[in-house]
């Protein structure tokens, strides 16, 4: 019933929108930036800031035409190689005259698209072959399309993975940590020759009894009864998806932002001042940031519970009970994938301990071959993208993708992970 609410309120309003999103690119062909254009910079700016806050259904595009591999600009056309209702993998296909290391990144389904990790992918593309799981807006999937659990995504991973071949690597960035490890440890036990040759974990839910945040303990304060019963909703009708039972993209939107509320209102004041101070870089890059964050997607409601219940609540793949098919997940299993697990020391999402519990899994994994890096002066975004992933993490994904590009960064300490019981922190 609220996702119908709140269509009729986005229809309401979009015409007011668009309206304004006019009306201030006229009045800024006024401004001259003196002070007798005053009064038109802070209408400019108004009508500017109520334009910023529409949500949108629609994947933003990757935008990527060309980039420099080595000295020379080569050209970047995107393909899509494979695809289901749920999915495409899209490829970022360069002209190369020397193969490059073909890299599957999984995107998270929480409510963004793929997009999110535009800049992931930019810092990747120069050096690598990159290959990016592109999920659909759920309420775009006709219901004929059947269901998408956690089973159904790890079948897709296993897919993609096996179209990249023999010799390729896996990238996840926070929530498909769990579903990635799952699927690599099943074509590891059944000698598939696609099994990747590193894993890359990025700020993943791999054990959330470690260090819960209040993300994590949000997830377990009900049961998934409750999570169904307040949090799913239908699509409405008039959507190519209607009749699908969804967690609406909106819902994950505002559950971030009333995280860090004070931060997302300070950043549309600051967005205010800078459009009357004519600071026009910084009110760009608010833009393009919000641009992006305010573009949301619907899960699939089965995805959304079974993530809730088996990562959250139950800590299934933690605790050796997570199946696929019927069939258990052993981690253990992997024997020749090399594993880096990366964490910020700032995440309020997905806190220090989490990520790393991966290397315990693989316990048939050599330490050798297992990698570990914290990050302590950025918080969850700051992981895959910014200043500090392309300058300080990257090299360390590079060095695990091929060791023969530069020293290896330091095996993980081996140690004892702290004692746990099911939602409550370590002592």
């Amino acid at each position: 019933m609220y996702y119908q609410l709140y269509q009729t309120q986005a229809d309401l309003m979009a015409p007011f929108r668009a309206a304004a999103r006019g009306m201030g690119g006229m009045l800024r062909q006024f401004d001259n930036g003196g002070p007798e254009t005053f009064g038109v910079r802070q209408w400019t700016a108004a009508l500017e800031l109520l334009a910023s806050t529409g949500i949108t259904h629609l994947r933003p595009p990757f935008g990527f035409t060309t980039v420099m591999v080595g000295n020379q600009e080569v050209t970047v056309e995107e393909e899509v190689v494979a695809s289901t209702p749920f999915g495409q993998l899209l490829h970022f296909k360069k002209d190369v005259e020397v193969p490059q290391p073909k890299i599957l990144v999984v995107a998270p389904m929480s409510g963004h698209f793929a997009t999110l990790l535009r800049g992931t992918v930019q810092v990747l593309l120069p050096e690598n072959d990159v290959y990016i799981t592109d999920w659909a807006n759920a309420r775009d999937i006709p219901t004929s399309a059947g269901r998408f659990g956690m089973d159904e995504f790890i079948e897709h991973v296993i897919a993609y993975q096996r179209h990249l071949g023999p010799g390729g690597h896996v990238l996840a960035v926070c929530q498909p940590a769990v579903p990635v490890l799952a699927a690599v440890a099943l074509m590891a036990e059944g000698k598939d020759p696609a099994t990747p040759a590193s894993m890359t974990l990025m700020a993943g839910p791999i054990d959330t009894r470690i260090r819960p945040t209040e993300v994590n303990k949000l997830a377990t304060e009900h049961d998934i009864g409750w999570f169904e019963r307040h949090l799913i909703d239908t699509v409405p009708w008039r959507f190519q998806g209607g009749g699908r039972r969804v967690y609406p993209g909106i819902a994950q939107l505002s559950a971030f932002v009333s995280m860090n509320l004070d931060r997302h209102v300070k950043a549309h004041v600051d967005y205010y001042r800078n459009i009357m101070g004519g600071d026009s870089m910084r009110a760009d890059a608010h833009r393009k940031f919000y641009d992006e964050y305010l573009a949301v997607m619907d899960l699939p409601a089965e995805f959304y519970l079974e993530t809730v219940k088996g990562v959250f609540q139950d800590h299934d793949l933690a605790t050796g009970k997570m199946t696929w098919r019927g069939r258990p997940v052993r981690p253990e299993a992997i024997t020749t994938t090399r594993l880096l697990t990366v964490e910020a020391g700032r995440d309020d999402i997905c806190s220090v301990g989490q990520t790393e519990a991966a290397a315990a899994l693989c316990s048939g994994l050599p330490a050798e071959m297992k990698f570990h890096h914290l990050q302590g002066d950025v918080g969850h975004y700051g992981v895959f993208n910014g200043r500090r992933w392309a300058n300080e993490i990257y090299p360390l994904v590079r060095q695990v993708i091929d060791p023969e590009r530069g020293a290896a960064p330091a095996p993980a300490a081996e140690k004892q992970l702290p004692a746990v019981v099911p939602n409550a922190a370590p002592a």
